[in-house]
């Protein structure tokens, strides 16, 4: 049996210069969750500060993924940016619900419904008024 059973897939599009979109497959575990960080470190390296999550082909989450949203939901924040997960699994969005991260991350049944959401939020200062 190969080890990585369920390899990760991300794929990143930016439908918006500030906007990444991450299209996120497979098991985000602890063994995938260190290359899941590093696409999300890097669109926050070139600049984004607003993180859509496609979590619709996600069979299975575990705190690891867990984490790491909620780290990249902490960094987007002092931006000001956001996070929004879309479509994520059945399974996923129970762990989501019973852990409270869809509280605190707002989850969207399509593209345009985050879209709208990123549109929706106040642009604030990068730094502080002088």
């Amino acid at each position: 049996m190969p080890i990585a059973q369920n390899p990760l897939s991300v794929e990143v599009t930016l439908p918006r210069e500030e906007v990444a979109l991450l299209k996120v497959e497979g098991y985000l575990d602890v063994d995938t969750a260190t290359e899941f960080q590093h696409h999300l470190a890097n669109q926050l390296h070139h600049g984004r500060r607003h993180f859509l999550l496609d979590l619709s082909q996600v069979p299975f989450m575990d705190s690891s993924g867990m984490n790491i949203i909620l780290r990249v939901y902490q960094e987007a924040r002092e931006l000001p940016g956001s996070v929004h997960i879309i479509s994520p699994t059945p399974a996923v969005r129970r762990i989501l619900d019973l852990t409270g991260v869809s509280i605190t991350v707002p989850v969207s049944e399509s593209l345009d419904e985050a879209l709208s959401r990123v549109d929706a939020q106040p642009e604030g200062p990068r730094t502080p008024d002088a």
